[in-house]
């Protein structure tokens, strides 16, 4: 073994890098799951947020000094990270800090992702890392940092992107890598209508993830000459990347099971269809994403709740979850759910009908109802008797239809008041 991939040198690597987590996205793809809250503050998996994963892929991988930088409608993120990630140690120099947009440079909000990290320039040169860790918010996957971070080094990078393989042909919806034999990056396009395929693979493509690692000086240096460009939108992936493929060494790393050698679990729950796919994956009887690693766990804030609860068992009446994901303080009182996840605190009353379905957190599902292939945002009441998702056509008169033909129902939808915050 290399002396660059020794674990000691590793866990020298994590102890010497600032992880900054990008999370004030407003992710309007997400449609009502995002009118009230970030798109990284969105339940996801029976009881965490979005934000959870790339929060515990850091604690994990031994990167204990993290910033999270907000913006939109960030109150419930901001609540979530304090009360769940308020357990590092700081007088061991640990820490989750909060970093909301305060117009600390140029007298404005983020302009763009490198204009957020720029606007906290100062902070981070307090910290003073060695290397920064720059991140996605909004994409689920379970990620060890420090091997990144030993190939950044190994390679004598400026910049390291952390890539994700996938067939050409769905690669249009990603930013796509062009890498030469060495995997160093000789161009970059968002969404090609032609991805250009890796070496010797031409049927694959790489898609960036959003995981850029800098030596910290030299992203200071990049920061300051894109702040004066009047030309730039101050984004990573629009200005800092293509620019430095062209004048510094940008290699790509590819993501993959360090076990297997296999690509390893990612998705960009982005779209209502994609995020109503990856909860439904998770029900899967050997699912790709494991939340029941204890190897890698997935941390989180607890929520003290009793078990769930199945109650009546007459023929017409029974109260059940069949092939599904069922989370604390839910209450299936005589009706049955199938194929679905339930997060905690939800009611399924008498003779209703739930299948293929995500239901968020606080929900009331009222008697005799018929639920298929939807989500129900938290906090909504579905009143006694009403059918969604049997017609789409119907559904699209009071909700969200997705082109997957999935219905999303949100509270101001039913003429409801938000019972809960978000």
């Amino acid at each position: 073994m290399s002396e660059s991939r020794t674990p000691r040198f590793v866990s020298r690597l994590t102890r010497d890098t600032l992880a900054l987590i990008l999370a004030g996205g407003s992710g309007t793809r997400l449609k009502g799951l995002t009118q009230w809250r970030a798109k990284p503050a969105v339940p996801f998996g029976g009881k965490f947020r979005i934000i959870d994963f790339p929060l515990s892929n850091c604690f994990n991988s031994g990167i204990r000094r993290i910033g999270v930088i907000t913006q939109y409608k960030a109150h419930s993120l901001l609540r979530h990270v304090q009360h769940g990630w308020s357990f590092q140690r700081t007088e061991l120099g640990e820490f989750v800090e909060l970093l909301p947009a305060q117009q600390r440079t140029g007298g404005h909000w983020y302009a763009g992702t490198a204009d957020a990290v720029f606007q906290n320039i100062d902070i981070i040169r307090s910290h003073n890392p060695e290397y920064v860790l720059i991140l996605a918010g909004d994409h689920i996957y379970k990620m060890d940092y420090g091997p990144m971070l030993a190939y950044h080094v190994e390679h004598k990078a400026d910049l390291t992107i952390g890539c994700f393989e996938v067939p050409v042909e769905t690669a249009k919806s990603f930013g796509v890598m062009a890498v030469d034999n060495e995997w160093q990056v000789t161009g970059f396009k968002e969404k090609p209508v032609q991805p250009e395929g890796i070496p010797g693979r031409p049927d694959e493509a790489l898609a960036s993830m959003g995981i850029y690692v800098f030596s910290t000086r030299f992203l200071f240096e990049q920061l300051e000459l894109d702040a004066i460009r009047v030309d730039s939108e101050h984004d990573f992936g629009k200005n800092i990347i293509p620019y430095l493929i062209q004048h510094a060494r940008v290699i790509a790393y590819p993501f993959r099971d360090l076990e297997t050698g296999k690509q390893a679990y990612w998705r960009d729950v982005g779209t209502v269809d994609s995020y109503w796919l990856a909860n439904m994956e998770l029900i899967g009887i050997t699912p790709e994403l494991n939340i029941y690693d204890n190897h890698w766990p997935t941390w989180t804030y607890q929520e003290q709740l009793p078990p769930a609860k199945f109650i009546f068992d007459d023929d017409d009446r029974r109260g059940q979850a069949v092939d599904s994901m069922v989370s604390g303080a839910c209450i299936i009182s005589g009706g049955t759910v199938r194929h679905s996840l339930l997060f905690s605190n939800v009611r399924v009353n008498s003779y209703s009908y739930v299948q293929d379905s995500v239901i968020l957190p606080d929900v009331v599902i009222g008697e005799r109802c018929r639920i298929h292939k939807a989500i129900i945002d938290k906090g909504c009441i579905i009143p006694d008797g009403m059918v969604i998702g049997e017609d789409l056509a119907e559904d699209a008169k009071h909700f969200h239809v997705s082109e997957g033909g999935v219905v999303l129902v949100c509270n101001d939808m039913l003429g409801q008041k938000l019972r809960h915050a978000r």
